[in-house]
């Protein structure tokens, strides 16, 4: 049996981040993965460009059952800080829209950027073998992988969550926690597209049609772009609401978000002969199904009345989802590892010392643009501060 300072369970952004930290810090440190390489979600984010961190990271921007834990490890590790890494390898990388930092190049780039750092700290990582028994006893936790088995008196749970399940997701991290004594908050798939019923099969006809847009669930709204698919709604605009999207309620949709309060009734003064759909101002095929919906032909065949309630019903538009694609679509998951049995500058269980759980794993779950990268890179640095 060999034995390190401490065993870090997943090759994902935070168990690296969190091995090369510690590792550098002069902490004999394994990693550990089931999966044939590295960083696999690393890899296919941002169409293969990796939107690795979002300058306007803040706790605001992230779903807990604890809002404000969060706060401690993205304050203590910060965009900056990371941006400051890419730039120290010589990634060179650009701003997207609403803050969104992505790699020039290849997202590999920020996987090699890892590895080379977890090399600087002397990290031992093993991969493409099945994770076996997990044990904890006289202060040391033990955990098989393949044919070996390896001890440390610290052991860190980077497992990630079930989202994304044919790169090796699994639910692997809920069940050692649950195993140690941690409580673990449902997890559902977030980040993901949702699926209408037959009645509002019309919509679904418009598969490929995209439009900016808010869209609301809940209190939260986002002004971005919506797509239609065959099977329902996607595009970042519905991918950022159905974190918040929960089973039977409706989202609202407002296609019309720029225009000012009574547009309708003045493109009826102003062109009477003009159609509804033509008045969008709104790619034709969602022009015509709204406009058909909505019952409103030429403008000036329509009283000010209906043309106030079709602007109204445009600018609130209700769905009512039957579901999400799931996991397998899903590009984080909400929920996981409950925060109230971990201290927030640390990522450590509080009640057996030893344990930790970063990234994906715990009960923390940001936008889409770079925020959950900024959570595992952040969470990995506070745990490591502490092995």
């Amino acid at each position: 049996m060999e034995t390190f300072d401490a065993i870090v369970l997943g090759a994902g952004g935070a168990g690296l981040m969190c091995a090369a930290v510690a590792g550098q810090r002069g902490r004999r440190v394994v990693v550990l993965d089931h999966a044939p390489e590295p960083g696999r979600k690393i890899l296919i984010s941002g169409g293969g460009r990796c939107n690795f961190t979002n300058r306007d990271a803040a706790a605001d921007r992230y779903l807990s059952a604890n809002p404000h834990f969060a706060k401690s490890a993205l304050g203590r590790y910060t965009a900056a800080d990371f941006v400051a890494l890419v730039e120290r390898h010589g990634i060179a990388w650009h701003e997207k829209t609403l803050g969104q930092l992505f790699c020039d190049g290849s997202a590999r780039q920020i996987v090699a950027m890892l590895l080379d750092e977890a090399a600087a700290g002397g990290v031992t990582i093993r991969l493409g073998a099945p994770l076996g028994e997990v044990g904890h006893a006289d202060g040391m936790f033990t955990v098989r992988h393949g044919a070996r088995t390896v001890a440390a008196p610290a052991l860190v749970i980077a497992t990630g969550g079930p989202s994304i399940p044919k790169l090796g997701a699994s639910g692997i991290a809920y069940d050692l926690a649950r195993r140690f004594g941690l409580k673990v908050v449902e997890p559902r798939p977030a980040l993901v597209p949702l699926t209408l019923p037959g009645d509002e099969a019309l919509f679904r006809a418009l598969s490929g049609v995209a439009t900016p847009v808010v869209a609301r669930a809940g209190k939260a709204a986002f002004a971005e772009a919506a797509l239609f698919t065959h099977r329902g709604l996607s595009g970042p605009a519905i991918l950022q609401v159905s974190s918040y999207w929960r089973h039977g309620e409706a989202i609202g949709i407002d296609f019309r978000p720029d225009a000012a309060p009574g547009w309708l009734v003045a493109a009826k003064r102003a062109r009477p002969r003009a159609t509804l759909a033509g008045a969008l101002g709104l790619p034709a095929r969602l022009a015509e199904t709204l406009a058909e919906r909505i019952g409103v032909g030429e403008l000036g065949a329509a009283s000010d009345r209906a043309l106030a309630a079709a602007e109204a019903r445009l600018a609130d538009w209700r769905f009512h989802p039957d579901g999400t694609e799931g996991f397998a679509k899903a590009e984080v998951t909400v929920g996981g590892i409950a925060t109230a049995g971990l201290s927030s500058k640390t990522m450590a269980a509080r009640h057996l010392p030893g344990l930790y759980a970063i990234g994906e794993a715990v009960d923390v779950t940001g936008w889409l643009g770079g925020y959950n990268f900024q959570w595992a890179w952040a969470s990995g640095w506070a745990a490591a501060q502490a092995l």
